[in-house]
């Protein structure tokens, strides 16, 4: 509060302007100093210099920054603000001039309130002589304005030390250079790499004038990574440097030299952020067993590091957790992050809503004259009544597709009915598709090292007796075989991956070492591998029995013609394959091994022989960095009959892509003295190669040495009399079908008739 003796007069004088103070014209004689005449004449004339015009306001920001400024900024800076008329440039006050004389600036305010007449001094002296102000009380303190205050307060410390990162020509990245201040670096440098937008410009000289605009860009993209990464109160500093160096001595003798601008950013991740509650909503009313189990899928708990990226990845596994429990109509909402700067913690609330737990019911096909739903039932890997899971669904689909009957398939799951008193409910699988084309017509024309020229011919209906049921007819004729054959095969035959096979076929083929023709019939249940589903347990079952007039091959140079001979062979078959590997086509660790049995009679100018053929098979494959190493053995005998009381078709002989690299089909074995191929009653044979990555092709090619030794016996048991090397490079082609192989090879010891180098061409690896 003011507490006054000012006369009304004097106060509102006091309030008034310069201007309305002044005097009247008629008063101002008897106010007059020296230089006014006592008879109120004029006053002498004063020269009065007019004030200078004010400089032109800048309409542009172009014109407020000269070029010099965006030329070179440092040097423009260093050259201080041009000098002002009316300005001291020593001591930057204002110094107005006139011509020849300097005007003295009154005091400040006096254009306000200029000093009063001197006859009117006594009277304001008098007026505020008693004049005081009262001192105000002080506010109380309030709570409330000192915590928004403390709130908006930055912390300023001292700075830590920091470690520069290069990451591109123009960028410079600064970390702490404690190690635990900011653990996740090197994955931080990584991804900023890949999504820097100034990294792009790396290496191009018309991108300078992009620097500051992406500069800003990659300083919010820090700041978000820092996020990210849980440092919510991190802080990122930018500088901008570059353009035109300054004059002189940076500068090139006529002073002048372009810099390529580059930009540094200092981080400082400050404390790293933890999750706080984790909120399931409608999850929480599930029994505890499923609760848990749910909980655990999700993977994260109050404490863990607050990564962003990590909420992403456990929803995608709790979505899984939820349909593998039993929950096909779960949903999921968008999860929700509430950042509690003071707690340094975030709370994430992820509502769920399981909608009910299911059990399989019934498979319904779309098109049941086509696959029907019984069909489509006893190929699922699952019962009616079992807890349904989600990827016994995406199981079945594949199992569709795989069959090449249809080009596209949908499975949804259809409540029939809901759970009740404490039991899932059922929901039934309703299966759509489109039939793919069922007929097929193939054919092929070449020519091999082992088979000679051969022209083939395929037609097939892969459906003509549903469900999967197909008709093939196929057809051969080249230099070394002749064959024609009408078979038919049910997939999924009473089970998943089953398939029955019986063929009629008539042959007339050669090679190195038989020269045979006949018919015959067989038939074969197997569950095999195939590339979508490469199985651990595989077996064979099967029987043929075969009319067949043959005899061996004889020698190039033989003029002896040696009788042929009938024989009628029976027999049934069997194999077990244990597969470790990891893959069907290029394996590179694990092993197999299959062992295949085959008791048999045959009868040949009034006499029966009974015999057991049988054959042991294994590989080991093991990863050493860029190269897999691999190797192969294989034993074979025949028991209770000699060599030459069997059919020269059914014994034993060794060579070819899959046995000796090096040799023809059937090229490794005794010989008689005319030098014509015998074969033999055992077989041992043994591979090694190196399977050797190269960066060509962007890593799809391999290069492979391998060396091959076998030996084929007239008894039995071997004794290694008729052994054979071979050697070679081969070269594997990756595709996502698998491995196209080119081998070449050369027999180490070869005989009188085996050609220098041998090529062999096909589809997966030798073994």
């Amino acid at each position: 509060m003011l507490a006054t003796a000012l006369s009304p007069a004097a106060l509102l004088l006091s309030m008034q302007p310069a201007w309305a103070q002044a005097p009247a014209p008629e008063t101002l004689a008897t106010q007059a100093g020296p230089d006014v005449p006592a008879d109120g004449g004029a006053p002498s004339p004063q020269p009065v210099e007019p004030l200078p015009e004010p400089a032109p306001v800048p309409r542009t920001l172009d014109e407020l920054i000269p070029p010099a400024a965006v030329d070179d900024p440092e040097s423009w800076a260093t050259l201080g603000a041009p000098d002002r008329p009316g300005v001291s440039p020593e001591t930057g006050d204002s110094q107005p001039e006139t011509a020849g004389n300097v005007v003295e600036m009154p005091e400040a305010g006096a254009e306000f309130l200029p000093p009063p007449a001197e006859r009117l001094q006594p009277a304001l002296d008098a007026a505020f002589t008693d004049f005081t102000v009262a001192v105000p009380e002080p506010l109380a303190p309030d709570p409330e304005v000192e915590a928004l205050a403390s709130l908006a307060q930055q912390l300023i410390g001292e700075s830590p030390e920091l470690e520069d990162v290069r990451v591109g020509n123009t960028l410079v990245l600064g970390f702490p250079a404690a190690p635990d201040a900011f653990p996740e670096r090197r994955e931080f440098i990584e991804r900023f790499r890949e999504l820097s937008t100034l990294r792009q410009l790396d290496g191009d000289k018309d991108g300078a004038p992009q620097v500051a605009a992406r500069a800003r860009a990659d300083e919010e993209l820090l700041g978000e990574m820092l996020r990210t990464y849980g440092y919510y109160g991190g802080e990122v500093v930018r500088q901008l440097s570059g353009g035109r160096r300054a004059r002189g001595d940076e500068g090139d003798a006529n002073g002048s030299v372009a810099s390529e601008p580059s930009v540094r950013y200092d981080l400082l991740p400050g404390t790293r952020y933890a999750f706080g509650s984790i909120n399931f909503g409608p999850l929480e009313r599930l029994s505890e067993t499923d609760s848990k189990r749910l909980r655990a899928a999700f993977g994260i708990a109050p404490g863990d590091p607050l990564y962003a990226d990590r909420i992403v990845d456990r929803e995608l596994e709790l979505r899984v957790a939820l349909g593998e429990t039993g929950y096909p109509f779960a949903t999921v909402a968008e999860p929700e992050l509430l950042i509690d700067h003071a707690r340094q913690e975030g709370d994430l609330t992820l509502a769920v809503e399981p909608a009910g737990q299911y059990a399989f019911g019934q498979v319904v096909s779309g098109d049941p004259s086509f696959l029907s739903g019984r069909h489509l039932a006893r190929i699922a890997r699952f019962a009616p009544g079992d807890i349904y899971r989600q990827s016994l669904e995406t199981d079945l689909r594949r199992a569709i597709i795989a069959t090449g009957l249809v080009s596209s398939v949908t499975v949804t799951p259809r409540e029939v009915a809901p759970p009740a008193d404490g039991e899932p409910g059922e929901v039934a699988l309703d299966v759509d598709f489109e039939r793919a084309p069922v007929r097929t017509i193939a054919g092929a024309i070449g020519y091999g090292t082992e088979d000679g020229f051969k022209v083939e011919g395929r037609w097939e209906h892969r459906n003509l007796f549903p469900p999967e049921g197909a008709l093939r007819l196929r057809g051969i004729l080249g230099t070394r075989e002749a064959l024609a054959s009408i078979g038919v095969r049910r997939n999924n035959f009473r089970g998943r991956d089953q398939v029955l096979t019986a063929d009629l076929f008539a042959s007339d083929i050669k090679t190195l070492a038989v020269d045979s023709r006949g018919f015959g019939m067989r038939a074969t249940f197997e569950k095999v591998s195939n590339i979508l589903f490469q199985k651990p347990v595989s077996w064979q079952l099967g029987g043929e029995l075969l009319y067949t007039d043959e005899r061996n091959r004889l020698a190039r140079n033989s003029t002896i013609q040696l009788p042929r001979q009938a024989f009628l062979i029976g027999g049934v078959f069997g194999s077990l394959t244990l597969d470790e590997s990891d893959d069907l086509l290029d394996p590179s660790s694990g092993y197999r091994a299959t062992m295949f049995v085959a008791p048999e009679v045959s009868r040949s100018e009034g006499r029966e022989v009974f015999y057991l053929r049988a054959q042991a098979d294994a590989s080991y494959y093991k990863s050493l960095g860029a190269a897999v190493l691999a190797g192969r053995v294989r034993a074979a005998t025949i028991q209770g009959a000699r060599f030459f009381e069997i059919a020269p078709s059914r014994r034993l002989y060794a060579g070819g892509g899959g046995s000796v690299r090096g040799y023809g089909f059937q090229g490794v074995g005794p010989v008689n003295d005319r030098g014509e191929p015998t074969g033999g009653g055992s077989l041992v044979e043994v591979s090694v190669e190196a399977r050797i990555e190269t960066p060509l092709l962007g890593g799809a090619v391999e290069v492979v040495p391998f060396f091959d030794a076998g030996t084929v016996s007239l008894g039995s048991t071997p004794d290694f009399r008729f052994i054979k090397y071979g050697a070679g490079l081969g070269v594997r082609y990756k595709t996502t079908f698998g491995p196209i192989r080119v081998d070449v090879a050369t027999p180490l010891n070869p005989g009188q008739f085996d050609s220098p180098v041998v090529v062999y061409v096909s589809l997966g690896q030798a073994f």
